[in-house]
């Protein structure tokens, strides 16, 4: 049985790349998407610390006043999210040398589509932008996003998409490797050397070593003494 979504581990290093992760793709299963409704949506926000608890309050209030905004938001997550993997991976393909995450060397298509999905993550995140405000802080103006309930979950995530494209340096990106038995989850590499290979070593990095030690161990058995 899937996990729910307030059991997912955070792996990301980043609530963009968290929230990427809240669709497991690959394998033999169809995909299992963890943002499975507009309440999931929300637990998930705050569990990433996108939204406070007393933001989820207003936004709870506006979605079950207009049903209708509380499907819109969790459509546009979706979107965000979907157009954030296909950037990412290009990314990832573009650093591996024209190799993607599977495997693949289908560059170029996965640089169009990385192109179509910037244009939409460039709509969705002027949308939001627009709805934004400038804030006086003690030591600079910031632009302070999600000024709409009914928007905020959105309009959060899409500056979390804006932020981590801008900022992030994306040669840390890293896919735990599928081809190797790896979940596909993206994460920030942060280690002083680069050499983070799993999304968690307790998870996908201890199974495919154990895995890895029964082969031996079987090829050992079944080779001539």
């Amino acid at each position: 049985m899937p996990l729910d979504v307030s059991e997912l581990p955070l792996v990301g290093g980043h609530p963009a790349l968290d929230l990427v992760n809240t669709l497991e793709r690959g394998g033999n299963s169809p995909p299992h998407d963890f943002l499975s409704d507009s309440s999931a949506l929300l637990s998930w926000s705050v569990r990433v610390g996108m939204i406070s608890d007393a933001e989820a309050d207003q936004v709870d209030r506006a979605w079950h006043d207009e049903p209708a905004a509380a499907h819109a938001g969790l459509t546009a997550v979706r979107d965000i999210r979907e157009g954030l993997h296909l950037v990412l991976l290009a990314a990832i393909t573009d650093a591996a040398g024209d190799t993607d995450a599977a495997g693949d060397t289908d560059a170029d298509g996965d640089t169009v589509a990385a192109g179509a999905a910037l244009v939409g993550l460039h709509e969705r995140w002027s949308g939001a932008a627009a709805r934004a405000r400038l804030v006086l802080g003690s030591s600079q103006v910031r632009l302070a996003y999600g000024t709409v309930p009914a928007m905020l979950v959105p309009d959060r995530t899409a500056e979390a998409a804006f932020d981590i494209m801008l900022t992030a340096d994306l040669t840390r990106v890293r896919r735990c490797p599928v081809p190797e038995g790896g979940c596909g989850w993206l994460f920030l590499d942060q280690s002083r050397n680069g050499s983070r290979r799993w999304c968690r070593m307790a998870d996908c990095g201890n199974v495919v070593k154990a895995r890895r030690l029964t082969e031996r161990r079987r090829a050992a058995r079944s080779s001539p003494s």
